[in-house]
């Protein structure tokens, strides 16, 4: 094999395996979580929500501005934060598994992407109608003194 060949095929290989490993599993089947391995704190077993831990990230919103049943969708931070039962709080990425659009609204219990269709439950962000296959992921938020922290 020639030299220009080999140097091709191996680039190639290289830039393949790049790609691969970008778009790789983060080893957490299930879609939720942030892919440490390490549950997220909370008191109830509601993943991304820590209601008593001390106030750490930036204030997103007062818990009064999420309606119960609904959700917000923090555009510039790419989070949805929802309450689907009054003072059970969530958070979760708002970028859609399919197609990577951002999510545009909440209601009727879901999180909806305007670029094909997608669902997701406001309760866990697992998928109720597709193209998407995977729930958006879980994001880590603080809820305490009446304020939604992330992180």
């Amino acid at each position: 094999m020639n030299a220009r060949r080999r140097t091709v095929l191996t680039a190639g290989a290289a830039g393949a395996a790049a790609l691969v490993t970008g778009c790789g599993s983060s080893g957490d089947e299930s879609g939720g979580g942030d892919g440490s391995g390490t549950p997220p704190a909370s008191d109830t077993a509601s993943p991304g929500t820590s209601p008593d831990a001390s106030p750490g990230g930036e204030e997103l919103a007062a818990t009064s501005d999420i309606p119960v049943g609904g959700g917000t969708i923090f555009k510039e931070r790419k989070v949805v934060v929802t309450q689907p039962e009054e003072g059970e709080f969530k958070a979760f990425s708002a970028v859609c598994t399919h197609a990577q659009c951002l999510v545009s609204t909440v209601s009727d219990g879901t999180i909806n992407c305007p670029c094909h269709g997608s669902k997701f439950s406001i309760t866990d962000a697992a998928v109720e109608a597709g193209p998407a296959t995977r729930p958006l992921p879980a994001e880590q938020i603080t809820v305490s003194g009446g304020a939604i922290r992330l992180g």
